[in-house]
């Protein structure tokens, strides 16, 4: 007996012009939960969206509500960031990845996805010849469709299938083309929760300056592969980064997750000290500006939106300085996802279900803010829809590029009551199929 009536799931999918629910965006699946909630009364356990399920920073709060109370709302902040969290952001990077960069390469964006959104549009505009971007899949689907929008070809592969060694052939098969402007990843991996290894970061960043490739290192999730304590200022063990190994590099730093500030959108990009200063001859005859961080800064962010909530960088800053001087154990925070995590995987299991992306090469992956579930021989799509009957939401993985068949999940949003509710439902869909 389903929760929901497939009726009312299959009308609300036809009404919000859903042609293929294996296709449907986050924010489509976001939809149709809210529209069956509505008519039902029923409610859904929200795998589907990635959104911080915990207070928001006390320290970011304090520092932006001070910041607002000070006059700053009325004046436009710097377009690459003010002073302070320029320093800040510097720090930070040195104090939880271990990697040194100047603080003028730290530029504040309206979250990482502006970031990305001007990294792709800028690495794409250095070189004709270098007309397309590599995803790393899976990965965040919004960023394929940035891509898209600004008009530049999509390159991708399933890393699950190329762990280790393996990544270095792949690698090249698509550098050694010379038609790769960029390459774009994240570790811990949205949706899978992968985490490159050491070795392969070393590749990547090998390779990259090989073929005078951009590096775009999505770092939203930085710190979160739990089974490592990074928790500790300017001590080991440090957040992997492919920083350590090219001078090539954008990281993109968030702190929509890591401090739960998702809803002030505010991020930086740490370009590094090489790239940032790097002149490119096409960059100075389209805009007068040759420099690659100059561009980034006074050309493509100030043509976007003309800089970053004043008051929102000042919380960022607040934020990055209690970290580092130890009194804001961010990482101790965060630590519930893994928990809730842990305990969503066990109610899969008992029911029937598996998890997809299981594996970190040869050790199980880290429990954390995403992970992905199957069940039997159904695909995402057809998984996901039975799921939406069942009072569940979730996304295809065949969305984000994974060759594996399918959805991603997220443990943010689960409160204490779901538990008992998912273990219901996860059993009456085993008892059904």
């Amino acid at each position: 007996m389903c929760v929901v009536s497939p009726d009312i799931i299959d009308s609300i999918v036809k009404e919000l012009e859903i042609d293929d629910i294996r296709s449907a965006s986050i924010r489509q699946i976001g939809a149709v939960v809210r529209a069956a909630e509505a008519r039902t009364g029923v409610e859904y356990i929200h795998f589907e969206m990635g959104i911080p399920g915990l207070p928001p920073s006390a320290v970011g709060v304090k520092a932006e509500c001070e910041a607002l109370k000070s006059g700053v709302a009325s004046v436009y902040p710097i377009i690459d960031g003010i002073p302070e969290l320029k320093q800040q952001a510097s720090r930070f990077v040195k104090a939880f990845i271990d990697t040194d960069i100047k603080p003028e390469g730290c530029i504040p964006t309206v979250g990482s996805m502006q970031a990305s959104f001007a990294s792709l549009m800028l690495a794409s505009q250095l070189d004709e010849k270098r007309d397309t971007v590599l995803y790393i899949d899976p990965g965040f689907p919004v960023q394929k469709m940035q891509a898209q929008v600004i008009g530049v070809k999509i390159a991708s592969f399933d890393i699950a299938e190329y762990r280790g060694k393996k990544l270095e052939a792949k690698l090249e098969e698509y550098f050694k083309q010379g038609n790769i402007c960029a390459v774009l990843f994240s570790s811990p991996n949205n949706p899978t929760w992968m985490c490159l290894k050491e070795e392969e970061l070393e590749i990547i960043g090998r390779l990259a300056a090989k073929y005078d490739v951009v590096v775009i290192e999505d770092l939203a999730y930085m710190t979160m592969d739990f089974r490592r304590d990074m928790s500790s200022p300017f001590e080991p063990p440090y957040q992997p980064s492919v920083s350590h190994y090219t001078k090539n590099y954008i990281m993109l730093i968030s702190a929509s997750k890591i401090f739960s500030y998702a809803g002030q959108r505010i991020a930086v990009a740490c370009i590094s000290d090489s790239l940032y200063n790097r002149a490119y001859e096409a960059l100075k005859l389209r805009y007068g500006i040759a420099r690659f961080g100059a561009a980034f800064a006074y050309i493509f962010l100030y043509s976007f939106s003309s800089g970053v909530s004043h008051s929102a960088q000042c919380a960022l800053a607040a934020m990055f300085k209690a970290a580092c001087d130890g009194d804001y154990k961010f990482v101790g925070d965060i630590k519930e996802y893994a928990l809730r995590t842990e305990r969503i995987k066990d109610i899969l299991l008992r029911n029937g279900f598996c998890i997809v992306y299981d594996k970190d090469v040869d050790e199980p992956v880290s429990d954390g803010f995403f992970f992905t579930i199957g069940y039997k021989d159904m695909d995402g799509g057809e998984l996901l829809k039975e799921l939406l009957y069942y009072g569940i939401s979730g996304i295809d993985l065949a969305t984000t590029g994974g060759v594996r068949k399918g959805i991603r999940a997220c443990s943010s949003n689960i409160k204490l009551h779901h538990y008992e509710l998912l273990e219901e439902r996860l059993k009456l869909f085993n008892e059904k199929h």
